[in-house]
């Protein structure tokens, strides 16, 4: 082949080929410039406001300014949840309410947590069918000050022993209530021997039947002291049979009055 149409050739191939990338351009349309309507997006989640913890609360503090409103995943949020949406003015309604138990910092506020405005707290954690009675312990023996709000205890009752019983101490010591829990407890700083400051505490509220009530409460006229002994937290959920009910004059006996003089305890007729 001649040299001269080889370069013919070439020509027309490259010619060619630029056409086909000149058409390939004109036919792809040019990118849309970015408008703020295109980068506003509509979030990926829809979210709601939902009343949060701000601060920790400890149980029976108000709740005041440690509560905020927060956006929460909507798909995240159940009933017990308090919304924006729902009950717009709960941040000033709540700021008033009690903590029926220990809030912390984060955590969405459920209703069911909370001890109205104007309601008597010890009323509102008591359970159904619970009493509680206050009663004098030894803050020096009742386990050094570590017996807190909600801890389950022993009490033990020690007083003078009757005349006539054999004890070498002059005392007796009887467990009288078991696996009781603590309601409240009053605590108090002072220093001990070498100086040190401790937490102790001589009246505890605790949580009671009727009949443990009754219990105590002849146990407070008779014993010496009353010792709260400190029981570990597996033991919350023992179930306990016994108690010193021989301590009540009801027991299946009627028309008896139990006397309490000095520490001893008798039993006469009602009608003497």
């Amino acid at each position: 082949m001649a040299p001269s149409r080889v370069i013919i050739l070439g020509v027309a191939v490259a010619a060619a080929v630029g056409a086909g990338y000149v058409a390939k351009n004109m036919a792809t349309p040019a990118p849309a410039e970015a408008t703020s309507e295109s980068v506003q997006q509509e979030p990926a989640i829809s979210l709601t406001e939902v009343l949060v913890l701000s601060g920790d609360v400890p149980m029976g503090a108000p709740l005041g300014g440690n509560i905020t409103w927060q956006a929460w995943p909507s798909d995240g949020i159940n009933d017990a949840f308090i919304t924006k949406e729902q009950d717009p003015n709960a941040l000033e309604e709540l700021s008033g309410a009690l903590a029926r138990v220990p809030l912390y910092s984060g955590e969405p506020l459920r209703r069911s947590k909370l001890i109205g405005e104007g309601h008597s707290f010890m009323s509102a954690v008591l359970p159904a069918g619970k009493r509680a009675v206050a009663t004098q312990i030894a803050a020096d023996t009742s386990a050094g000050g570590f017996i807190l709000p909600n801890d389950n205890v022993d009490v033990i009752m020690t007083r003078r022993a009757p005349e006539g019983s054999g004890s070498a101490s002059g005392y007796v010591t009887e467990t009288i209530l078991k696996n009781i829990r603590v309601l409240a407890i009053d605590q108090n700083m002072q220093e001990d021997e070498e100086g040190k400051l401790v937490r102790v505490g001589d009246t505890a509220t605790l949580e009671l039947t009727p009949q443990q009530a009754e219990i105590i409460t002849v146990a407070q006229q008779m014993a010496d002291r009353l010792t709260l002994a400190l029981r570990s937290v597996a033991d919350a959920t023992e179930k306990v049979d016994e108690e010193a009910d021989h301590l009540l004059s009801g027991s299946g006996r009627r028309g008896t009055v139990r006397l309490i003089r000095s520490g001893e305890v008798t039993e006469v007729g009602a009608g003497k």
